[in-house]
């Protein structure tokens, strides 16, 4: 990994004013505490930014940096490495020289060992770039359109294979080469994707695999019937279940790795009409909470999360349906409180992140450990700080309220449409309003889109009719102050988004911070959800349309998706 001399970046940040020397000295501590990259700290701080980053990082280096672009990069060049390589030594190589010398755009060009093998490697001379973060992916990204060829040839193969086995055993068959290849070679693939999720699913005339890709699952191909059992077999042994029950749900899990590349896979298995359905989870085991700016969240709604974070009690809820990223925000609020004079526990299922210094508990129902119970340990634990993964049942709420209220700041998640939503689920549980107007600091409602590839990016005007349909769904979705932006962003479709036009994904969100006016209607007899939502609104909460139409108007995202999801 790549490190810039404390001492040198200390000494350009104090050159250029942009930090007192003992400022800096405080986030290399820190840097060091979390176990953190000094430069990501700096970054998400807003201090520097990635490009003054970069810029300084290359003069300092002596190498110049590298414009990685789906136009830019050379496909023939590009694929004289294979994607195995290039992502275990962290090197693109994007064009040739006339001299026959080849450009490769490097997390480290530092790395003299990595430059020594890809001249032996490629018999070339290799001049070095440093790559900026997203650049090495998008050119990862390139491989695709000669990776769809090489995995459907790959698959179709060890298809037929496997075809031809005679094992009368599903263990047996499990083990052998066309089904380890076939199994590997869909997870893999899955990765070089970043797909979240792949579905492998039995129909009455074959098996359908789909991908979960920025939220939206696609069809990657479909498989003869006969090897769905040795496929399940192969996974139910990786994931230390059951082969030979086929009747009852499962749940396992196990890990992978690509090159350098290491993820953590949920396996889930259920028993439908024509046979099991397979569901696994893709966790990437290197993730890092991401800073609040990072997760999409605008200046203004960042700093109200930030103010709410220097109050010692109460509840901080994030609120929105399955996959919508709440954990993540969670774990993004948790780094930022993470600091070595309070204690925090969390009990969570799973554990996505591993964070340092925090005390972690993972659910486990066959041992007795629940929300519930976890909770009322973890009371007994001295902890300033707990988060509660999830927000389920009354007993669960019923704990969480009265550790918020005895003096603990409590972070957790509520499955609801809307952050004025959150006030009646939580009369639902039976917790009574004046605990619940007491102990409430924040609610944030998210919903996640897709944003707009920044490699194919282009403006346009919208024309009267696309107006006339957006006023229309704007209209129905009960939106009708939100204006729509006179210039609006798309992406053409290239390599490096899979000709989607999308790569990635954000966060939009609405935050409600309850103060005394709103305690005062929670309690009050006439209390209704409109009357909180108009309060609310009174109060300037942007909504999550409102907040999704600024991210389009800014380019980051589209407003048709915006619809989309909060229509969803």
């Amino acid at each position: 990994m790549l490190r810039f001399p404390h001492q040198k970046l200390k000494d350009i940040l104090i050159g250029e004013n942009l930090i007192k020397p003992d400022d800096f000295d405080i986030l290399r501590k820190e840097s060091e505490r979390l176990n953190q990259r000094l430069e990501d700290i700096l970054i998400s701080k807003g201090i520097v930014s990635v490009d003054y980053f970069y810029d300084i990082l290359a003069r300092y280096l002596g190498v110049k940096l590298a414009d990685i672009s789906a136009d830019s990069i050379d496909e023939e060049v590009l694929t004289s490495l294979s994607l195995d390589l290039a992502r275990q030594k962290r090197a693109i190589i994007f064009k040739k020289e006339e001299d026959g010398t080849l450009d490769a755009a490097m997390e480290d060009p530092s790395d003299l060992r990595t430059i020594e093998f890809l001249e032996r490697h490629l018999k070339r001379r290799i001049k070095p770039f440093l790559a900026k973060p997203g650049d090495l992916e998008n050119g990862f990204a390139i491989y695709n359109k000669k990776l769809v060829q090489n995995f459907k040839k790959i698959i179709e193969e060890n298809v037929i294979n496997s075809l031809q086995l005679k094992e009368e055993k599903l263990e047996e068959a499990a083990t052998t080469v066309p089904i380890v290849a076939i199994v590997e070679n869909f997870i893999s693939y899955a990765m070089s994707l970043s797909a979240s999720d792949i579905h492998i699913e039995v129909l009455e005339d074959g098996v359908l695999v789909r991908y979960r890709i920025d939220g939206i699952l696609q069809e990657i191909l479909k498989i003869p019937k006969e090897v769905l059992n040795p496929i399940l077999a192969r996974i139910k042994f990786l994931a230390g279940l059951k082969i030979d029950e086929h009747y009852k749900p499962q749940d396992g899990r196990f890990n992978f790795k690509v090159g350098e590349d290491k993820i953590d896979i949920r396996v889930a298995i259920m028993p439908t009409l024509y046979g099991e359905k397979i569901e696994m989870r893709l966790l990437p085991g290197t993730q890092k909470p991401l800073s609040l700016e990072e997760l999409g969240i605008l200046d203004d709604m960042a700093q109200k999360i930030k103010d709410n974070l220097k109050k010692t009690y109460g509840m901080i809820l994030v609120c929105g349906p399955t996959g919508s990223g709440k954990t993540t925000t969670l774990y993004s609020i948790l780094n930022i409180l993470n600091k070595p004079e309070v204690n925090i526990v969390t009990i969570e299922d799973p554990i996505e992140y591993h964070i340092k210094y925090i005390n972690q508990t993972q659910i486990n129902l066959q041992a007795g450990i629940t929300f519930a119970s976890a909770l009322r340990a973890f009371l007994r634990q001295d902890p300033n700080i707990i988060l509660v993964g999830e927000i389920r049942d009354e007993d669960t709420a019923e704990i969480s309220v009265h550790a918020a209220l005895t003096g603990h700041m409590v972070l957790s998640s509520l499955h609801t449409n809307d952050a004025p939503t959150a006030i009646p689920r939580f009369t639902d549980m039976k917790i009574p309003p004046f605990l619940v107007s007491a102990v409430l600091n924040i609610i944030i409602a998210q919903r996640l889109v897709r944003k707009i590839c920044m490699n194919c990016i282009e403006s346009f005007t919208p024309t009267p009719e696309m107006v006339k349909l957006l006023e229309k769904e704007k209209s129905r979705l009960g939106t009708d102050k939100v204006e729509i932006p006179k210039l609006l962003f798309r992406g053409k479709g290239c390599a490096t988004c899979r000709f989607s036009g999308y790569r990635g994904r954000m966060g939009i969100y609405e935050i409600m911070e309850i103060d005394n006016e709103m305690r005062d209607l929670i309690n009050s007899s006439e209390f209704s959800l409109q009357k909180l939502t108009e309060l609310a609104r009174k109060k300037r909460m942007v909504t999550m349309v409102e907040d999704g139409f600024k991210k389009a108007a800014l380019g980051l995202t589209t407003v048709e998706e915006v619809l989309r999801v909060i229509r969803e």
